[in-house]
C-alpha cells in the first residue's frame, strides 16, 4: 500500500522541517493507525501506544528515503510498538492454523460497520490474527504488504487471517456467515 501523492509531498516537506506538513501528514494517518492499535492491543491503551507511535514517526520520518512507503513504514512502527506493548503485558498471543484451510474460505460479506464491530471487539480472537484482520479488512491491505509491515513470512499471515477467520465464524452468533 502505497502513500498518495499528497502524503508523499508532505513528508518531503516534513523532512526539511516544514511543521505544518508534519502535522497535516500525522492528523491525515492517525485514524488508520488508531483503529489498527485498536484492533491489535484494545481501545483502552490504543491512545497511549499511538502517542507513541506518532512521537516515534516526528523522531524518524528525516530516516525515510522513500516518501511513497510512508503510510507502510507508519503501520510497521506502530506494529513494533502494539507487539512490544502486549509483551509487556504479557497479553500477545499466537495461535497457528494448517494453511491449507485458508484455500477452502471464502471472504467475509459483511458491511464495514459489521466487521469493524466484530474484528475490535471479540475476546476470542489472538491478538496476531486481529493484527492480520485489522490491516487486511479496515485498512484494505493485501496479504504481502501485511507481510511486510509485521515483518512475518507471507504464509504466517495466511495462517492468521484463516486461524481468525475460523475463530470469528465459531463465536459469533446470528451473524451471516463470514
Amino acid at each position: 500500500m502505497e502513500s498518495s501523492k499528497q502524503e508523499q509531498h508532505w513528508v518531503l516537506r516534513a523532512q526539511v522541517r516544514d511543521r505544518e506538513a508534519l502535522e497535516l501528514l500525522l492528523r491525515n494517518v492517525q485514524p488508520s493507525l488508531h483503529r489498527f492499535l485498536s484492533g491489535l492491543i484494545g481501545g483502552t491503551d490504543a491512545d497511549d501506544v499511538l502517542q507513541e507511535v506518532l512521537f516515534q514517526i516526528c523522531r524518524k520520518l528525516y530516516w525515510l528515503r522513500t516518501p511513497a512507503l510512508f503510510r507502510p513504514w507508519a503501520f510497521r512502527i506502530a506494529s513494533r510498538a502494539g507487539v512490544r506493548h502486549l509483551k509487556k503485558n504479557k497479553r500477545w498471543t499466537e495461535r497457528a492454523l494448517d494453511e491449507s484451510v485458508l484455500e477452502a474460505m471464502p471472504a467475509p460479506d459483511l458491511p464495514a460497520n459489521d466487521v469493524t464491530e466484530i474484528v475490535l471487539k471479540s475476546p476470542a480472537l489472538s491478538s496476531a490474527s486481529r493484527a492480520v484482520l485489522v490491516l487486511h479488512f479496515l485498512e484494505g491491505m493485501t496479504l504481502p504488504e501485511i507481510a511486510a509491515i509485521l515483518e512475518i513470512p507471507l504464509g504466517t499471515v495466511k495462517s492468521r487471517l484463516a486461524f481468525g477467520l475460523t475463530i470469528l465464524r465459531k463465536h459469533i452468533p446470528n451473524k451471516r456467515s463470514l
